[in-house]
């Protein structure tokens, strides 16, 4: 490996050659924080030698280079460089914008106009709505991340550049003459300072060895995701063979697969629980060194090609109005219901039986049932008693991902499903420890933080007893049976909140019941064939003893019956 480098400023950089951003690297992420930072190093800064740091690049030609390290504060500078030299042209100072300018295009040895700067990922956006000169541009931005962190970048350097020239258009005393000189004097100087950033450029022979560089330098404490990591393994190991890159653009499907979702998920935990739910569950950190030696030349298009596979299944474990049909709605439901809980343990388990029947390797009703059983073992160990597990747990789901992936019968398939059951029920709280914990989850308008956990509860207790609505569950109220309004030192909040007084209601009855006592609510709920309780139903008078009793009866049932695994 040959590796030269030596100091250098960035208009030197800018005018010796061409410089594109490698398919390896991560998109353009730089936030209002990163800009206001940078344009303090350069406007405040008062040395003529102010250091920004290394770049690597490896050499593609004489004239052009791939950027392995520093192309967020190049793409920055140019962005930068762009707004000076559109300030100078608002001003009519043609040539000072045309000088810079031909750090951001000129001909080439062919004579041909080509942008110092290119870029993959954001083309066409980063070329034609920030890089053109003085012309409308051909193609619209769209919204993915990259164009937005462009656009957010942009937008803020022309409020910073305008913001350091205010104090002149506000000076009454000054001409319209003099405030032009002014503005230009000061275009030059911040022209200047970017112009004479200080680097150390690092230059390499090879793209082979470009992608060596580019994992030492960030897995040696760089701020570098998993992904990326991951990304650039791919691209060392899949060269474009001709002009379509079909790596770049499987990984891109991935990317927007991920980052598309309404739900907050990430690709780093993604390409975690992909692991997880096939191979092995390690820590997220020493995943890329197992990554690297299992994803060998032979076997990386395998590979990716899963990741781009599974990559839809896991959006819908999160967003599970994403990819999941009417027929399979209680499955989806289940998913949703570990959203509830706040669930990320089970996702290898998950993960691998959703995989698992896309690829018939199960029937649904198999997958219906194994995504119940989580959800009735998580709402009794995690939603109600807040069990705390030592990492058994998260072990177990990824015991069970791996193989039920493993398993190549539908009959192995089915076998390590239920040795899963068997294992959540060994693991169920005892039903004293349960119904203390039942008895404690509580809702009113002042109390909200498990609204939607009593909604839920709610809404299984009331399809487990076949409840009749003339509308969707959504639509339902949650009514409170002796009234909120009412509530004192005897009917505390956590009485009237307590679950044995809670049932569901049609919105059209809440309003003409919602403050009326409860034999006024029975009378009102009988006449009108509401759905209400057995217990209240057929209960006389209404009293806190009578609320915790039917607490601990719904607790029980609840155990016994409704979550039942």
């Amino acid at each position: 490996m040959k590796i030269e480098s030596h100091d250098s400023d960035i208009e030197s950089l800018l005018d010796t050659g061409y410089f594109y951003i490698p398919r390896f690297q991560r998109p353009y992420s730089w936030e209002e924080d990163n800009i206001n930072d940078f344009w303090e190093d350069v406007v405040t800064n008062t040395s003529p030698d102010y250091f920004i740091g290394s770049m690597v690049v490896f050499k593609k030609d004489k004239q052009r280079f791939g950027v392995v390290d520093g192309q967020q504060r190049l793409t920055t500078i140019t962005i930068l460089l762009c707004v000076l030299r559109d300030k100078f042209l608002e001003l009519g100072i043609e040539d000072l914008a045309k000088g810079i300018h031909q750090l951001v295009e000129r001909k080439n040895r062919n004579n041909k106009l080509e942008y110092v700067l290119q870029t993959e990922t954001s083309f066409p956006y980063f070329q034609e709505h920030i890089q053109k000169f003085d012309e409308e541009a051909d193609a619209d931005g769209n919204a993915a991340p990259e164009e937005t962190y462009l656009l957010n970048a942009h937008a803020k350097f022309q409020s910073l550049v305008d913001g350091s020239m205010a104090a002149i258009d506000l000076d009454p005393s000054l001409s319209k003459s003099v405030k032009k000189t002014r503005k230009r004097k000061k275009l030059v100087l911040l022209r200047d300072a970017v112009f004479n950033l200080k680097i150390i450029l690092v230059s390499l022979d090879e793209e082979d060895d470009a992608y060596i560089i580019f994992e030492t330098l960030n897995t040696r404490g760089k701020d570098l995701a998993l992904t990326d990591l991951v990304k650039n393994h791919f691209s060392k190991h899949l060269k474009a063979p001709g002009a379509v890159d079909h790596t770049n653009i499987k990984w891109t499907k991935i990317l927007e697969t991920i980052h598309n979702s309404s739900e907050d998920i990430s690709t780093d935990n993604y390409i975690y629980h992909f692991w997880a739910s096939r191979y092995e569950s390690i820590p997220q950190k020493k995943l890329f060194g197992k990554f690297k030696k299992a994803v060998t030349k032979g076997k990386a298009k395998e590979y990716l090609n899963d990741l781009l596979t599974d990559a839809e299944t896991y959006r819908s474990l999160y967003e599970t109005s994403y990819a999941w049909k009417k027929p399979e709605t209680e499955a989806a439901r289940s998913l949703n219901a570990m959203q509830i809980f706040k669930l990320s343990q089970p996702i290898p388990a998950t993960l691998a039986l959703a995989r698992a029947y896309k690829k018939k390797k199960i029937k649904y009703a198999r997958f219906r049932d194994a995504l119940v059983a989580i959800e009735n073992f998580h709402f009794q160990f995690t939603a109600v008693t807040s069990s705390r597990s030592s990492g058994g747990i998260s072990a177990m789901y990824s015991s069970f991902g791996q193989k039920l992936f493993a398993s190549t019968t539908p009959q192995g398939a089915a076998n390590e499903i239920d040795a899963l059951k068997e294992k959540l029920r060994e693991r169920v709280p005892s039903l004293e420890e349960f119904t203390v914990a039942f008895s404690e989850i509580t809702y009113t308008n002042s109390n909200s933080k498990q609204k939607n956990l009593v909604r839920y509860i709610l809404r299984k207790f009331s399809e487990y007893y076949d409840y009749k609505y003339s509308c969707d569950y959504e639509e339902l109220t949650v009514e409170h049976f002796y009234p909120q309004s009412k509530i004192d030192a005897v009917w505390t909040d956590n009485v009237v909140g307590s679950l044995g007084n809670l049932f569901f209601l049609e919105e059209i009855h809440n309003g003409k019941i919602d403050t009326k006592s409860p034999p006024e609510k029975k009378k009102y709920l009988k006449k009108n064939e509401c759905a209400v309780p057995k217990f209240i139903g057929k209960s006389r008078g209404w009293t806190p003893d009578l609320v915790k009793t039917h607490t601990e009866l719904m607790a029980r049932e609840a155990w016994q019956k409704v979550w039942k695994i």
